[in-house]
């Protein structure tokens, strides 16, 4: 995936923590955008319409840290959350996240049982016939629940939160180790939203900077995602150290991925498949 540095990192400076990130929180959502037209006027007869209407950024984020861990353009559909989940799962190298909330979209409860699912093979009976074949249950550490927001004009006026997997106790432990979240909740993911379009024009809303283009759009959507992990310190991430100097940390120094501030030229410099460089 376009700018998010792994393997060996040879030539450049970075903390000894390789990959992958300290990540044992995950918050999904679908970040809507449009390429030229919005769905309701895109014409399905036309060819040129195929890449053009609505389009969602499938984002997987990990709400202690901050950093983006995948990023999915595309349509709203099941095959892109799962390629978001799947994404995800492979870059925390085989770690299963203590707590994933997402939105009630349908797809991801399957998608995140594919990812991060065992397979149980159940015991044999005794009995004479073909023993049962082995199924896919939740790993036992995984605490998955989701969010769904009631709004009337324009305002939030209920949010209900479901457990899709995992126990109540699970839950509670999982909140209670939590450094960011006391409740289920997609509130980081959601602020994200709002700084990746305050950082790329043509997701505004309401706006004429909207994209012509759909690989650009793309393009320029994987960019400021990505970025955004090793050269923009954020401001609740930041350290003070016992003289009262405050120490800036980017999402990929809060992760344990790099040591500093990554200037935009370093970074780009850095070649994503270091295998192959």
């Amino acid at each position: 995936m376009p700018g998010w540095p792994g393997g060996t990192r040879r030539g450049c400076t970075t903390s000894s923590s390789l990959f992958p990130p300290a990540t044992r929180e995950l918050q999904f959502d679908e970040k809507w955008a449009f390429v030229r037209k919005k769905e309701a006027t895109r014409d399905p007869d036309d060819a040129a319409d195929d890449e053009r209407g609505d389009r969602r950024d499938h984002v997987a984020f990990d709400p202690a840290h901050r950093p983006v861990l995948s990023v999915v353009p595309g349509k709203r559909t099941a095959g892109n959350a799962a390629a978001a989940v799947s994404d995800a799962a492979k870059r925390m190298g085989g770690r299963v996240p203590r707590l994933i909330t997402t939105d009630e979209h349908g797809p991801y409860w399957r998608a995140i049982l594919d990812a991060f699912g065992v397979d149980v093979t159940p015991p044999r009976t005794g009995k004479p016939g073909r023993p049962r074949k082995a199924r896919r249950e939740p790993h036992p550490d995984l605490t998955y629940a989701t969010v769904r927001k009631t709004r009337a004009k324009g305002r939030v006026v209920s949010v209900v939160t479901t457990l899709v997997f995992g126990t109540v106790a699970m839950l509670a432990a999982a909140l209670g180790l939590s450094a960011r979240s006391t409740r289920v909740n997609t509130s980081f993911i959601e602020r994200l939203n709002g700084t990746d379009r305050h950082r790329n024009a043509r997701k505004a809303r309401k706006t004429y900077r909207f994209s012509k283009d759909g690989p650009t759009h793309d393009a320029v959507g994987y960019f400021a995602a990505y970025s955004y992990n090793f050269c923009r310190p954020v401001r609740t991430l930041a350290e003070r150290d016992p003289g009262g100097a405050t120490r800036p940390r980017t999402p990929a120094m809060a992760a344990g991925l790099a040591d500093h501030v990554w200037s935009l030229a370093e970074w780009l410099a850095l070649p994503a498949n270091q295998r192959a460089a």
